[in-house]
């Protein structure tokens, strides 16, 4: 099945309100042509799950810069002072989530489960307002799964199924990402035919891919 769609196509398909996972760190493995035409669309009210915001310029930045999104689920926005201005003038609402425990709550959203038990967090401000549970006489912070209406990933290649590959660190938040959302959109550096990727280089099988963009 060939996934291949046009970029503004693919963005259509984000409506407001919705909740969006968009991958990469800083801007690496971001999909940035997605985030570009999310930003002609003019879809707000978002809420999106990363690990940071970026730069202003670049990447999940630039929704910030543009106000479409109204929450954040995040790990830290100091590289990205318009993030700490909308918080701090109550323009958005940040849930801060040590990055580690982060990808553990996307990946239990992607597998079903019901949240994990951590001690990262525990007797902080990241614990108020959160369960405590006792196992073995110790103590653990329960945190809640994630997923999300659509996620957008950035891979380094793909084939047109759907079959993702990523190199380097690009692939950071972007695999697990691909299991904890209704709909994922995949942007691909380098597009190849389908059976051009031996199998065991593939890091996403396409089962995980809705659409690709390249």
């Amino acid at each position: 099945m060939d996934k291949l769609i046009p970029i503004d196509q693919a963005v259509a398909k984000i409506k407001d309100g919705m909740t969006l996972m968009i991958g990469g760190f800083l801007s690496n493995g971001t999909p940035e042509k997605l985030i570009d035409a999310l930003v002609r669309s003019g879809v707000g009210n978002l809420t999106v799950i990363c690990n940071d915001t970026s730069f202003p310029d670049r990447g999940i930045g630039k929704l910030i810069v543009s106000r479409q999104i109204k929450k954040l689920y995040t790990s830290h926005i100091g590289t990205n002072p318009e993030t700490g201005e909308q918080l701090n003038a109550g323009r958005i609402e940040i849930e801060f989530c040590p990055q580690g425990t982060l990808a553990e709550r996307i990946r239990a959203g992607g597998n079903g489960l019901g949240g994990i038990l951590t001690l990262t967090g525990l007797g902080t401000m990241v614990a108020e307002g959160k369960r405590i549970i006792n196992v073995g006489g110790k103590d653990y912070l329960l945190e809640t799964p994630l997923r999300a209406d659509v996620a957008l990933i950035g891979a380094s290649m793909g084939d047109r199924s759907g079959n993702l590959v990523y190199r380097g660190t690009s692939q950071n938040f972007n695999p697990v990402m691909a299991s904890a959302a209704d709909v994922v959109i995949a942007q691909v550096r380098e597009l190849v035919e389908t059976g051009a990727i031996p199998a065991e280089n593939v890091r996403t099988p396409a089962i995980f891919i809705d659409y690709i963009v390249n």
